[in-house]
């Protein structure tokens, strides 16, 4: 078994036991812990209880390797592995019961920097949804053991998903980056996950993807998805303060490198 597969694998088993526990406290009533940026971007107690239980599964297994997480920040390895960890992506919709959030796990070799590291393997689990995505480099993505592909024609125009940052000042922005896009569109949803974003679009839910401000752990194991299900997968202006990353089949990303690669 390829290094690749064995991460994956681990990734998949502890992403699943993640998922059950945040399940379990949504059921149990959700209690918010903190904001962070605004008002809007909370953090319950469930997201850092979930991904404790994440670091805590991954140092037993690979006590070597870095950790990268949303709620306490990176932890240096030295096995040139690192785990790039969102306990719960999509908090707002767990905090509002809203199925469409999960726990995402990559694991990425080299530097813990979007701009250089390698993503080897990833998952993306959805325990509300009764779902797993996963990939492993040069091995597919998959899902319940049905291999994803994205979808390669969109005669009736794109389906595509994006998402808004929680400053309100980025608002006009976002919604004037959609109205450009609009003309290559046959719809617009916005799930407010985007690491489950990005599992439709390796999954052809979606025939694409766009949003500015990801971070790290939103998009690691979701980009994975993307390229071993035949997609492609972009970050423009890295050194910004708010990248904007865009994904989707081969006809589709290329119609929106076209309309985003440009100043906003």
């Amino acid at each position: 078994m390829t290094l690749a597969l064995e991460l994956s694998e681990l990734a998949t088993e502890i992403s699943r036991e993640a998922g059950e526990l945040a399940r379990t406290r949504r059921v149990e009533g959700v209690r918010l812990a903190a904001t962070k940026s605004t008002l809007a971007d909370i953090v319950t107690d469930a997201d850092r209880e979930v991904e404790a239980l994440i670091r805590d599964r991954l140092r037993a297994a690979r006590g070597d390797d870095g950790f990268l997480g949303e709620e306490t920040g990176a932890e240096t390895g030295a096995s040139g592995i690192t785990w790039v960890v969102d306990p719960i992506d999509g908090t707002v919709n767990y905090a509002y019961g809203i199925p469409a959030y999960n726990v995402s796990i990559a694991a990425v070799s080299g530097e813990p920097d979007p701009a250089t590291w390698e993503v080897l393997a990833g998952a993306v689990h959805a325990p509300a949804l009764g779902e797993t995505f996963t990939a492993a480099l040069g091995h597919g993505a998959w899902s319940d053991g049905q291999r994803l592909s994205v979808t390669a024609e969109t005669p009736a125009g794109a389906l595509l998903a994006t998402g808004f940052g929680y400053d309100p000042a980025t608002h006009e922005g976002d919604l004037a980056t959609v109205a450009r896009v609009m003309p290559m569109a046959r719809d617009v949803r916005r799930m407010g996950s985007a690491a489950l974003d990005l599992a439709y679009v390796a999954a052809g839910r979606l025939d694409g993807y766009f949003e500015r401000g990801l971070r790290p752990w939103d998009f690691a194991a979701g980009s994975l998805l993307v390229t071993e299900a035949g997609g492609l997968f972009s970050r423009l202006d890295a050194d910004s303060a708010r990248p904007m990353t865009l994904a989707g089949g081969g006809a589709v990303h290329a119609q929106l490198l076209a309309i985003l690669d440009e100043k906003d």
